[in-house]
């Protein structure tokens, strides 16, 4: 790919914005900003490199605090004068220590609610350590490990019953229970969304490169 560096709109003072996001969890983790040795030092090393505004100084993210940000794609906005940095990240994106440097709620849709497979996997951790009464979740803790796995061999079997009826509603419901009790498992396995979007990722790639010698035979 290539891309002239030119073509960006870098604003009086050599700047363009950086949105950071997140790979697997698409959570934006921080906005900062960057110049043409900056952008260059990003693409050359395969990790954020920003410009620090109030030291004044190139900012190699993680350099001290191990806390690296591998970059999986830089892309450019309709005007060329923002970026968004799609990453990997090492560690916390924020100096605070957390995940984020977004923490702070503003507003809050009554009606509209976000959601994400890494707030599901956030919220039955909270089950499995806090055990509310009351709770579904809870239920299958308590009961362990044979209790969760029966209930995914429950819910694979009504996924192949919808999907062999042709029933999409119905499949995309069943589907929706199995990846529930799914993940009801990999949270008391202690698996993460993040292991298995690597998991996923890494199969991706395999199947490119088997795509690619077919295609050359």
């Amino acid at each position: 790919m290539n891309f002239n560096i030119d073509e960006l709109k870098f604003d009086e003072k050599g700047l363009i914005p950086a949105v950071v996001v997140d790979s697997i969890t698409k959570k934006v983790l921080t906005v900062a900003y960057m110049n043409r040795e900056s952008l260059q030092i990003s693409m050359e090393k395969g990790k954020t490199c920003f410009w620090s505004r109030s030291r004044q100084e190139l900012w190699l993210k993680g350099e001290t605090s191990g806390n690296y940000q591998h970059i999986v794609s830089i892309t450019a906005d309709c005007d060329k004068d923002a970026l968004v940095v799609v990453v990997e990240k090492d560690g916390p994106a924020c100096h605070l220590g957390t995940d984020s440097c977004f923490n702070t709620p503003v507003y809050q849709s009554e009606e509209l609610h976000e959601f994400t497979l890494q707030g599901l996997a956030d919220l039955l951790q909270g089950r499995m350590d806090e055990r509310p009464e009351g709770s579904y979740t809870t239920y299958l803790f308590d009961k362990g490990i044979d209790k969760i796995l029966k209930k995914v061999g429950e819910e694979c079997t009504e996924v192949i019953i919808a999907g062999k009826a042709d029933d999409k509603k119905e499949t995309v419901y069943e589907i929706a229970d199995l990846a529930y009790h799914v993940m009801v498992l990999m949270t008391q396995m202690g698996i993460s969304v993040e292991d298995i979007h690597r998991e996923l990722a890494s199969r991706h790639i395999i199947d490119h490169k088997v795509k690619q010698e077919k295609m050359t035979k």
